[in-house]
């Protein structure tokens, strides 16, 4: 899977795991092309999957949270009006963008901003539009729940 292919890999699902298991289809396994048992950092694609996660953690069309389980998770920006119009229904702290920025003494820095700080302007007019039982539709069609806890 190519970084391009990976960034359409979360597209298409919506809400995906970097790595986890759980509620939503996994970015590693699914570079692996089978479930991975411990660490990726282990597997033969190893490098292929640390190269796609790096390219979506970089792309402005996903954000990269810990909705699901506390789980690094990637969300598709076409679900984002979803989040924020059922933020009450999360944590606040799944729903922050988390961000790595690497220092120039070589060291990574998790650089989070806090919900809704990270919310565009046309996400929370989008937001607004949405009934409540519509973004339910769309989140549940993607997690396979009514709400996430």
């Amino acid at each position: 899977m190519t970084a391009r292919q990976a960034i359409a890999f979360v597209k298409a699902n919506g809400i995906v795991l970097e790595s986890a298991s759980g509620p939503a289809p996994s970015l590693a396994a699914a570079i692996a092309g089978e479930p991975i048992r411990g660490s990726w950092w282990k597997h033969p694609k190893a490098s292929q999957i640390f190269r796609c996660t790096r390219e979506i953690r970089d792309s402005s069309e996903v954000l990269v949270c810990r909705l699901l389980g506390g789980k690094v998770t990637y969300v598709h920006r076409r679900l984002w009006p979803a989040l924020v119009r059922l933020h009450d229904q999360f944590r606040a702290r799944d729903l922050a963008a988390i961000r790595e920025i690497h220092t120039d003494e070589g060291k990574h820095e998790l650089h989070v901003t806090a919900f809704p700080k990270w919310v565009p302007a046309k996400t929370n007019a989008a937001a607004k539009a949405l009934t409540a039982r519509q973004a339910a539709e769309m989140l549940r069609l993607k997690l396979g729940t009514k709400r996430q806890h």
